[in-house]
């Protein structure tokens, strides 16, 4: 049987995960926005656990928000990606330097 304290303990390892692709890889942008998602990620896992736990439906409110934050976050995020390779020919984060105005 699976508790609570299992789902939180996952759902840390998968933001810790994140967090060290975040400072590990600097370079990719796609990379970047995919640590970013598994972030948001673990983070709806452990709301939606604490709510089942707790047998409300808040937290999985609070989930359908981030989930529409999150959307609206990775079209942008991959409609500018789209943008600098069309410009530059490269997603590389160095690479944007040249933006600066």
């Amino acid at each position: 049987m699976l508790t609570l304290s299992h789902f939180l303990i996952l759902g840390a390892i998968l933001f810790a995960i994140s967090v060290v692709g975040i400072f590990l890889n600097r370079k990719n942008l796609i990379v970047l926005l995919m640590t970013i998602e598994l972030m948001l990620l673990s983070v709806n896992m452990n709301f939606v656990a604490i709510s089942h736990y707790k047998g409300n439906a808040d937290g999985q409110l609070f989930v359908f928000f981030i989930l529409a934050v999150a959307a609206s976050e990775a079209a942008v995020g991959l409609a500018i990606l789209v943008t600098l390779f069309r410009n530059l020919k490269s997603i590389h984060v160095d690479d944007l330097d040249h933006l600066k105005g």
